[in-house]
């Protein structure tokens, strides 16, 4: 028996697959929780138009990642700290900080999206990966200086 899953299913698929299961696994199982509707004709073409949406939708949103990362990599952010004598910082400059200069460059950017390995402890200039979307990836630089 063919079924389309609507939910993930271990061992079996992911959302939108078209799985051959035996029918009383479909029957006791899988249809009566919800995880899967019978792949008959209706359903399959209304699976392939949610597909057809859904790739548009990917399209639109790598589309605007991609103007995204053309413009952060653009930026050049200059973040103040305290620092010694000898270039290292009192405390660090992380992926906080990196969010407030951006919004503050009119580019906002969630935290989460910054790659940094570990927080900057030194002055200079840093390159920071930011990930955007999937396959885009985009990089700011980062200018520590000493405050004065």
């Amino acid at each position: 028996m063919e079924v389309i899953l609507r939910e993930e299913v271990p061992h079996l698929g992911t959302t939108g697959d078209l799985v051959k299961v035996k029918p009383g696994y479909a029957r006791n199982y899988l249809l009566p929780r919800g995880l899967a509707v019978v792949a008959d004709r209706r359903n399959v073409k209304e699976l392939d138009h949610l597909k057809r949406i859904a790739a548009e939708k990917r399209d639109r949103e790598q589309q605007t990642a991609i103007n995204a990362a053309q413009k952060i990599t653009a930026l050049r952010l200059t973040i103040k700290a305290r620092a010694g004598e000898e270039g290292r910082l009192f405390g660090s400059v992380t992926n906080q900080d990196i969010e407030k200069a951006m919004a503050a460059a009119g580019q906002p950017v969630d935290r989460r999206r910054i790659r940094l390995a570990e927080p900057i402890k030194t002055l200079g200039e840093h390159m920071v990966p930011i990930h955007l979307a999937s396959r885009v990836d985009a990089h700011v630089t980062i200018v520590v200086e000493a405050e004065a």
